[in-house]
């Protein structure tokens, strides 16, 4: 029977029918192990090999293909950056509702996918950055810098404050990373250059002027002529998205606010006591140490023959600082390999617990002032120090800071009887989500109603952006049934269930009617200043002087000579229709109209066109000026080089993820 069994499941026609079961098994895996979008990830740029390039898309060939991702927690990180930055910048002016929109989001996530597509390029290419490099660029950021000078115990206590906290080895990556990614962009906008002959030209266009005339014609009357149904009808179905009422929701909610809860009774001495016993390391001023260091700096990855010289060199200058009589300080200047530090004779100043890293840490607090110890090791390489001075710690009396912890300890309360009343609420939610009222009574808070408001409006806690994300999911839409707690500030939640939605839709004509015909006749009103205007200009092309046709008309004439190419006058837009403007034929004048602000017409003449002369820059302008071309030239070149790169790959965008 075996052999049977096993006779039939061999031979062609027994494998072909095992790979046909196999196939709808593909399609359950999930696609991140066959190099696909995977479920958290936003964004993926592929790459077919670099052996071949025309390789197609489609499995299995496509796990030939490299890729990179975008995850969704890296999307998040970058976009929450972007926005501290916005607000940062814009101060009271930032709009956190416009922020959340989907145009900002896309942008971040270009950006993200912008770097992937050059770390491809990068590594397809060949590109890699060494250790000095790094290491020179590092020592050049300004927030790790004393007096314009790199300090090692600055750059830990920087890099130990970020969120998540960094070490100096995933720093170093990160910058590593970034440098390789922008090696080649940076090259291109940095080699850019222009020949004497396209710079003289960029001169002459860009510091043209020109004299003209203009002349503004009267706003053309009312339109109160009729308009007819079928006018009507043909301009409400042309302009649909004119005449829309937008999507609404009604929401009922419950709000969780610390500071409508009653206030705390007063913590009694005991828990005070106790709550001092319990940090007092907090109100201690802690030891100092005034130190100094020379640092025989090991490279990452060195071999074991380099380690031990390095070795053996900190051991000999350790010796040298040891005898009686030593300059530790010269021995610094001249033999430590820490730029930060060398040039001040290896001083690092006052040295706290926490601030080192934990080798150099353990021999500097466990040394007496006056001793030199070494060589230490640490991820730096090897070091020599120097305990110069101690100052002992002191602690602070619980009366001094009684006050202080009666503050901490009533917020303390007050957090936690809300924190309490939050997760009652929210359980007693889950229990029962279509309905909020049930466990509001039971938490002794009220249910409220808000609405109906659409996405525009800003009333009430309708105006935080994360309400309005989740009164409009479609997921709180179609169960109808509660979210989770909503924070709206500190210690200020809200839980809110959606219980009416109205979608968007066309208003109905009869609605709209007027509205209808105000913009039809606004349209031929438009049309009529600008039929107007072309006649004049047509008039000006034939040769008739603008003098003669104003006089005629009643228009006023207004020179403006010498107008420079750029110059917001009469506005920015008739600045560059002016400038576009080239003359028709031998003889004919530069003619030509443009709306003004408030949409009245105005007609020009161009009655004479100055180049810029380049042998008016001084030799210090022409060389700054050029120096900004071949800057925004470079640039230019540059964001072609992400282009061409980004065509050349494969993007793909998880839109839901955004």
């Amino acid at each position: 029977m075996l052999q049977k069994l096993r006779d039939g499941t061999s031979g062609w026609v027994a494998t072909g029918i095992i790979v046909l079961l196999m196939i709808p098994f593909l399609f359950v895996i999930d696609q991140s192990y066959l190099g696909g979008m995977g479920a958290n990830n936003v964004a993926q740029v592929k790459a077919p090999p670099k052996w071949w390039e025309g390789a197609p898309k489609w499995w299995p060939v496509s796990k030939l293909w490299e890729h990179r991702e975008v995850g969704v927690d890296e999307f998040r990180q970058r976009f929450e950056q972007e926005r501290m930055r916005q607000r940062q910048e814009q101060g009271e002016a930032f709009d956190s509702r416009e922020f959340e929109s989907v145009e900002n989001k896309r942008r971040v996530l270009d950006r993200l996918i912008d770097e992937k597509v050059l770390e491809l390029a990068a590594g397809r290419a060949g590109v890699s950055v060494g250790d000095a490099t790094v290491a020179e660029y590092i020592a050049s950021i300004p927030a790790f810098q004393v007096d314009g000078k790199f300090d090692l115990s600055r750059y830990q206590l920087a890099l130990a404050a970020q969120v998540p906290a960094q070490t100096p080895k995933q720093f170093e990556q990160l910058v590593r990373q970034s440098l390789q990614q922008g090696l080649i962009p940076d090259s291109l906008a940095t080699s850019a250059f222009l020949t004497d002959a396209e710079f003289d030209r960029i001169v002459r266009l860009s510091a043209e002027k020109r004299d003209l005339e203009v002349a503004l014609l009267p706003a053309p009357a009312e339109d109160t002529a009729a308009v007819d149904d079928a006018a009507i009808q043909a301009w409400y179905e042309a302009h649909p998205g004119d005449f829309k009422r937008p999507e609404a929701v009604t929401i009922e909610y419950v709000e969780v606010d610390a500071s409508q809860l009653p206030a705390p009774a007063p913590a009694d001495e005991a828990t005070l006591r106790s709550r001092f016993e319990e940090e007092r390391a907090r109100f201690a001023e802690p030891e100092q140490r005034l130190a100094s260091h020379i640092l025989v700096r090991v490279a990452p990855g060195a071999d074991e023959a380099t380690r031990k010289a390095a070795e053996e060199k900190a051991r000999r200058l350790a010796a040298e600082a040891q005898a009686p009589g030593a300059d530790f300080a010269a021995l610094a200047r001249a033999n430590s390999e820490d730029p930060g530090s060398r040039d001040g004779g290896g001083d690092l100043g006052w040295v706290e617990r926490g601030m080192m890293v934990a080798p150099f840490e353990e021999a500097l607090f466990s040394m007496q002032p006056g001793e030199v110890r070494g060589p230490v090791q640490t991820d730096f390489g090897w070091h020599v120090l120097q305990l110069r001075e101690l100052k002992q710690g002191a602690q602070v009396g619980f009366e001094q800071v009684r006050e202080e912890l009666a503050r901490e300890q009533a917020q303390a309360d007050r957090e936690r009887a809300y924190s309490e009343l939050t997760g009652r609420l929210t359980d007693l939610v889950y229990q029962n989500p279509s309905a909020l009222a049930p466990a509001a009574e039971q938490v002794g808070l009220q249910v409220q109603k808000l609405g109906p408001f659409t996405r525009a409006d800003t009333i009430g806690i309708g105006a935080s952006p994360e309400v309005k994300k989740a009164a409009f999911s479609e997921a709180m839409i179609e169960d109808g049934t509660a979210s989770d707690p909503i924070q709206l500030g500190p210690d200020r939640s809200v839980v809110i269930r959606v219980v009416e939605h109205v979608p968007e839709r066309a208003r109905p004509l009869e609605e709209v009617r007027d509205q209808v015909v105000a913009a039809i006749r606004a349209d031929r009103q438009h049309q009529a200043a600008e039929a107007a205007a072309d006649a004049l200009v047509a008039r000006l092309r034939t040769g008739e002087a603008l003098s003669a046709i104003a006089a005629a008309d009643g228009l006023e004439v207004r020179p403006l000579p010498g107008l420079p190419r750029g110059v917001p006058v009469p506005s920015p837009e008739a600045n560059r229709v002016i400038f576009a403007a080239q003359p028709e034929g031998e003889g004919k004048p530069v003619a030509g109209r443009f709306a003004m602000p408030d949409q009245r017409q105005a007609v020009f003449v161009v009655s004479a066109v100055h180049p810029g002369d380049p042998a008016e820059l001084e030799p210090g302008q022409r060389t700054q000026f050029r120096n900004q071309l071949q800057q925004i030239q470079g640039s230019d070149s540059a964001e072609e080089y992400v282009r061409a790169m980004r065509k050349r790959f494969d993007v793909i965008v998880e839109e839901s993820q955004l």
